[in-house]
């Protein structure tokens, strides 16, 4: 595709990727109670969730969940259920002593999971991605290249938004020391996945 195309594709993805949501908050809640390092295990999981979804949409799956709205439904309600789930979680996370009890410790194998199950939790990704890509393909070039350039694209810029803030929750970590803060925090965390699940329910196709 034409490099001015190319640009302002990043352009649009960049600030797209950058806004919270979902798989923001989740990584920075990762570093938080992890650390950043670990925390990569979840951003692997998103990251799967987020190539399964732009392959799935690049395969036609799009198309067939704006034909299929009672699918979308399917999907769109076990996101909403996850989500609320994550934020009932969050409400409840321990604090103190026991946050920091070895035997809370995931395994990595326990963060990749919980990682892609909540970047598989909005079928919206689907959507978007099937309206979004036809709006920079050529079709005088070859297809798979573009959509090749397009995908690899996003997940660079996907993975800079992981970094940031995974760091940004590092910085938070110390500050979250007391008891106090670590309560509020698990409590606004908590607040914000459900709200996410609610606007995630109250979305069309």
């Amino acid at each position: 595709m034409a490099m001015q195309t190319w640009w302002l594709y990043v352009t649009a993805v960049f600030l797209i990727a950058g806004t919270p949501g979902p798989n923001m908050l989740h990584v920075m809640v990762q570093s938080i109670h992890h650390g950043p390092r670990r925390a990569l295990f979840s951003m692997a999981g998103l990251m799967s969730a987020v190539l399964l979804c732009l392959l799935a949409s690049a395969a036609g799956l799009g198309a067939l969940l704006k034909a299929a709205p009672g699918l979308y439904d399917v999907l769109r309600y076990a996101g909403v259920a996850y989500l609320v789930w994550l934020g009932t979680k969050a409400w409840r996370a321990p604090v103190g002593a026991a946050a920091s009890d070895p035997h809370t410790r995931r395994s990595a194998g326990a963060l990749y999971a919980t990682g892609l199950a909540t970047g598989l939790s909005n079928p919206k990704l689907i959507i978007f991605a099937a309206a979004l890509f036809p709006q920079f393909l050529d079709t005088n070039r070859p297809f798979w290249i573009q959509l090749g350039v397009l995908v690899t694209s996003f997940v660079v810029i996907e993975g800079f938004w992981y970094g940031v803030y995974a760091l940004g929750g590092r910085s938070l970590a110390g500050w979250l020391a007391p008891a106090s803060r670590q309560k509020l925090f698990n409590r606004a965390t908590g607040v914000m996945f459900i709200g996410f699940g609610g606007a995630l329910l109250g979305s069309r196709v």
